[in-house]
Parts: C-alpha cells; sequence; structure tokens
C-alpha cells in the first residue's frame, strides 16, 4: 500500500464487495485466476515447493498432517485450505502463522485495485491473494488444498509441483464434476503434472483406474496405497510400510480409523519426494501435533456444554456426503465398543447434499435424529426436508429451532446413561457450531 493511501475497509465489508464481481454463470474456470495471477506478476511460480492436495474427503486432516510433521523437522510451512469454519483467516498460514486481519486486509485490497472490476469468485480472488502473500514471504514448503475438482479449481496453477496428492474420492459436488466417480477422479486427477510424484489413497477401482491412466499419461511416479506403501492400525499402533522399511508409530491424536488412513497419506508423500530429509521422530511429532477441528472432534469446555445433559459425550463433525458420514459412524462404531452410550444426532445440511446417502450410515448406531437449519447460509436444506429423509430410513425424528434447542431437548430426555451426542451434516454447520461454543480454531 501506498504511504498516504487509505487503510483498507473491514474485512466483512471488503469480501461483501468482492462477492459483487461474481460472474453471473457459475462455471468453472481457470481462465479468471489465470489473468489476475498475470496482473499480480504470478506469484504462483515464486512459491517455494509446492505439494498440491485434492480429494473428496480428507484433503484437510491430509494437510493438517502434512504441515505438522514438516513444522516437527522445524521447517517453514505456508499452507493455504478451504472451507474455513469461524473465521477467513484460517484458510492461509503464512510460515506457520494464521495471516493477520490486516495483512489479509492489504491483499485482498490489492487483488481487488489489480483486478479492476472484472468478474472473478471470491474464491479466486482470495487464492490469488493466498499466493501473493506467500510469495512475499520466505518459506520452505508450501502446501495448498483444492476448493472444488481440482482440474479447473483456482488452485490449479502450479506448474512443477514437489508432490500431487489425492485423497479418497467419492459421489459430491456432482452439478459440477459429473455424476460418476469415473468422471469425479477425472476431474480430481486434473492436479496431476508431468514428472511430479502423485501419492494416492486407497480408492475406488473405477476412480483408480483414471487415476493410473493419467499418471501412465504424464509418466507421473505413482505411490498407491495397498501398492507401493501400506498403512493400518495394529495393537493401538500406526503401522506403515513402504519399499524403504516400516515405521511403527503411536497413533495419531486425531480421532477416528479414518485418521489412520490421512496420517499414512502424508507420510507416504513426504517419503515420495526427494527435496527434504524426515526424520521418524518428527512422523511421530507430528501425527501427535496435527490438530483439525470440526472431525470428529470432542468438546469438552464451552457454552454449549450448559445446554447439554449432563455427563454427556459431545461431538463436532463437518462430514457432508456418504463418505464423510461413513467415516463418522465407523468412528462412533469404535467409541460404541470401548463405552457404550445411546448416540443422538443433530444434523443440519445444504440442500446440494444427499441426505438420505449421509443418514444411512448412522441407521446401525441410532434411531433419533434432531434437524436443524444452518443460520444465515443460502441454500441451507430445510430441516423438514431433512426430517423427511431420516423419516425414509425409520429413524425417530424430531425438529428443533437450532442447536442449542436440541441439546436442551436431548437434557429433558430420561437417559438411563448420559448420551453421546453428534453434531453433523455441515461444515457451515460446524462452524456454526464453534463459533456459539466459543471455542474458534486457531
Amino acid at each position: 500500500m501506498s504511504e498516504g493511501s487509505a487503510p483498507p475497509a473491514p474485512l466483512g465489508e471488503l469480501r461483501s464487495r468482492l462477492t459483487q464481481l461474481h460472474p453471473v454463470a457459475i462455471d468453472l474456470t481457470l481462465g479468471r485466476i489465470e489473468r489476475l495471477l498475470a496482473a499480480l506478476g504470478h506469484p504462483e511460480r515464486k512459491l517455494p515447493p509446492v505439494i498440491h492436495v485434492a480429494g473428496t474427503n480428507g484433503k484437510g486432516s491430509t494437510v493438517a498432517f502434512l504441515r505438522a510433521i514438516l513444522e516437527a523437522t522445524e521447517l517453514k510451512v505456508h499452507a493455504y485450505t478451504s472451507p474455513h469454519l469461524v473465521r477467513v483467516n484460517e484458510t492461509i498460514r503464512i510460515a506457520g502463522r494464521l495471516v493477520g486481519d490486516d495483512q489479509l486486509l492489504t491483499a485482498l485490497a490489492h487483488c481487488e485495485r489489480v483486478n479492476a472490476g472484472a468478474p472473478i469468485t471470491l474464491f479466486e480472488i482470495e487464492t490469488a491473494a493466498a499466493l501473493w502473500l506467500f510469495a512475499q514471504h520466505p518459506a520452505d514448503v508450501t502446501l495448498l488444498e483444492v476448493g472444488l475438482g481440482g482440474r479447473l479449481d483456482a488452485t490449479n496453477v502450479i506448474e512443477h509441483p514437489l508432490a500431487c496428492v489425492l485423497t479418497p474420492i467419492g459421489i459430491d459436488h456432482t452439478e459440477f464434476l459429473g455424476p460418476t466417480i469415473a468422471d469425479i477422479a477425472a476431474e480430481k486427477a486434473g492436479i496431476l503434472r508431468r514428472g511430479a510424484p502423485v501419492i494416492v489413497a486407497e480408492q475406488r477401482d473405477e476412480a483408480m483406474e483414471v487415476i493410473e491412466r493419467d499418471a501412465k499419461r504424464l509418466r507421473a511416479p505413482l505411490f498407491a496405497c495397498g501398492q507401493q506403501w501400506h498403512v493400518q492400525l495394529e495393537h493401538g499402533r500406526l503401522a506403515y510400510q513402504d519399499e524403504r522399511g516400516l515405521l511403527d508409530l503411536t497413533a495419531p491424536k486425531l480421532f477416528g480409523r479414518h485418521q489412520i488412513d490421512n496420517a499414512g497419506l502424508a507420510i507416504a508423500t513426504l517419503r515420495a519426494q526427494s527435496r527434504f530429509t524426515i526424520p521418524q521422530d518428527a512422523y511421530q511429532a507430528g501425527l501427535l501435533a496435527a490438530e483439525w477441528p470440526a472431525r470428529m472432534q470432542r468438546i469438552t469446555s464451552g457454552k454449549l456444554l450448559d445446554d447439554a445433559p449432563a455427563g454427556c459425550e459431545l461431538w463436532l463433525d463437518g462430514g457432508h456426503n456418504a463418505d464423510g458420514g461413513r467415516v463418522a459412524a465407523a468412528a462412533l462404531g469404535d467409541l460404541e465398543e470401548r463405552v457404550s452410550r445411546p448416540l443422538v444426532l443433530i444434523a443440519g445440511m445444504m440442500a446440494n447434499k444427499d441426505a438420505a446417502a449421509f443418514l444411512a450410515n448412522f441407521t446401525g448406531l441410532t434411531r433419533h435424529l434432531i434437524a436443524v437449519s444452518i443460520p444465515n447460509r443460502d441454500g441451507a436444506m430445510p430441516p423438514e426436508r431433512l426430517a423427511d429423509a431420516g423419516r425414509a430410513l425409520g429413524l425417530r425424528v424430531e425438529l428443533a429451532d437450532d442447536v442449542r434447542a436440541a441439546l436442551r431437548r436431548i437434557a429433558s430426555l430420561a437417559y438411563e446413561l448420559p448420551p453421546r451426542i453428534l453434531i453433523t451434516g455441515s461444515l457451515y454447520l460446524a462452524g456454526h457450531v464453534l463459533s456459539l461454543n466459543g471455542t474458534p480454531p486457531n
């Protein structure tokens, strides 16, 4: 910002103004961000080595493990993730620190001036701002999480990544990515680059066929779970093995058997690259340090516990598609094996999600669903529609005005044991819950 210029507008006002630049038609294209990045002087070409992560579920957790392991190696890490839960600052970490309000205001205001009123989406201009900030600050590694899809996502502007990573691919965003697993896999695999190693989580056969074809075409070395590397939970510990040997590690702090897979994918990624040497104790330290809010997160303090039943277990998960529901249900099943409690779901979803496919995962664990709305969110599913999906699955369904009312309703019921409660269905709902609870991510 030049000397004497006015300070940037407050962040909320600026972001609201930027939303007015949204193209008339909703489409996926790289043209808009490529134009803006060129006008910014191509910051995407000035980044530290980039690890690019795409997939349907597990992207954020995998990035969290990557960042924690790299930082345990005393490397400085830029990270760009989405969406945010409470504050947009959560999406950008500059050399390990969340971007400050003034930094973000300056970057977005600069991008707004350079964009000069041309059509662009908010995600595209925020991605450009992140890359512009990263290019100005020294670091050793950049972690980029794809926002939607891959091939035409705003993050897909890196010509020579250090590694490309594909988490499990499932059905989601079919209106943009296509109706089949193969269609969606082709979009996700669009981040692959010639010669760059591609590290792949366990996939459905249809997805793996697409990935293998594209990797072969690009002569990209393939490191696939179940082929070049293996990970599993053995006697409460994480066992990882590849051609370089066996790692016997304490299980990650992040809860759920799916986090074993995400941790294994992060380990495989760092062992597939040759730029940095990662000592074994850094892998261990990273697994124990990694945090990723609203992914089977146990809420043990905060305002919401005042409304919840005394002695209950309160959990929060942002899963919102069939596969996200499956891994959350598996984690709940593990909890049930340890300590049996009655389970109640509090759920709110976006209208473009398949509520029946999501809820079907929980029918063997609970019969009680309380449907809520997602406040202040355009495109939220009406609770009545979510309730209908639950009833069709044989669930006992109630409606509540909001999460706090749902918790008070559960507290009014007579349970022999304090219940286990999962609030789930949307990352937007999860962000609202963390804000209500007074425990935003940091």
